[in-house]
């Protein structure tokens, strides 16, 4: 999955007026990244190839000791901004399918991703409408009037592997993700996570289940999420009911016929090649 990038290590701790060094990684961000992505491997500038060394820089987190920093810097032109030759403002799904990117460089730009947005989203207080400022101990926001803090906002959702004996329930999205999914949905208030994998199946499949057992978890930067995977089976009626606003396609797959996704970069992948290989 995105997030297994051994032998390197993630560090997402706060670091109070971190400065950059010259090999740390620079991220810059209109429309997507600015990188490079040639023969599907991915390249991200590094702080000595910044041309403007002023420019507003925001610590980020660490891979393996290697800093991450946020330019503020969107609205100028790559080859004002980094003296590497190649790059440009490449968009989210593009860097996510690149099949011969470093992992631990694609994951750190889908967390650096849920940041970005995260920032962008709260340059003013939604209490007073005052600009905010950084927090100078914690990784927040603070309004210069009110001193409302505002922590980063982590979006809890469900994959949900629906079982009925040999076959699972595979489905495609209607709109924006092409491959096979599974059941998801996010979580809403007032609900524990086996209760959205309840409402989510029935609301997407019109199907019941029961015997909900957890299997793992996943962070998804672009939708600002932490994903929660879940196997059910199928409780009583087996014919399917899609939901056609959310759903082009929605069948059991026998083990032996489930297609994968191209890369194995996500949960939902993993909990069908798990069912697919019969380890569940």
């Amino acid at each position: 999955m995105i997030q297994d990038i051994s032998p390197y290590t993630l560090d997402n701790s706060f670091r109070a007026g971190a400065v950059p060094k010259a090999d740390d990684k620079v991220l810059i961000y209109s429309g997507g990244f600015l990188v490079s992505v040639n023969d599907g491997v991915l390249t991200i500038p590094e702080w000595s190839q910044v041309k403007d060394t002023s420019l507003k820089t925001r610590y980020l987190f660490s891979v393996s000791g290697r800093g991450y920093y946020l330019i503020e810097a969107s609205d100028t032109a790559p080859e004002e901004l980094i003296t590497a030759e190649g790059l440009d403002f490449v968009p989210m799904p593009e860097i996510k399918n690149a099949p011969l990117a470093p992992a631990h460089d694609v994951f750190a730009v889908y967390t650096a991703y849920h940041l970005v947005v995260w920032y962008a989203s709260n340059r003013f207080c939604g209490c007073c409408g005052r600009p905010t400022r950084d927090d100078d101990k914690e990784r927040a926001l603070v309004c210069t009037e009110c001193g409302k803090k505002i922590y980063p906002r982590i979006n809890p959702a469900v994959i949900i592997g629906i079982t009925n004996g040999n076959s699972i329930l595979i489905t495609r999205y209607r709109r924006g993700f092409a491959h096979n999914a599974l059941v998801a949905g996010f979580v809403e208030i007032g609900e524990t996570l086996e209760q959205t994998v309840a409402r989510e199946a029935m609301e997407e499949t019109g199907l019941k289940v029961k015997n909900i057992r957890y299997y793992k978890s996943q962070p998804w930067g672009t939708a600002q999420d932490l994903l929660a995977g879940f196997y059910c089976e199928a409780d009583g009626d087996t014919d399917i009911k899609m939901d056609n606003t959310e759903l082009k396609y929605a069948e059991w797959v026998s083990r032996e016929d489930i297609v994968l996704q191209p890369l194995d970069r996500s949960l939902t992948n993993e909990m069908m090649k798990m069912f697919k290989d019969g380890m569940v």
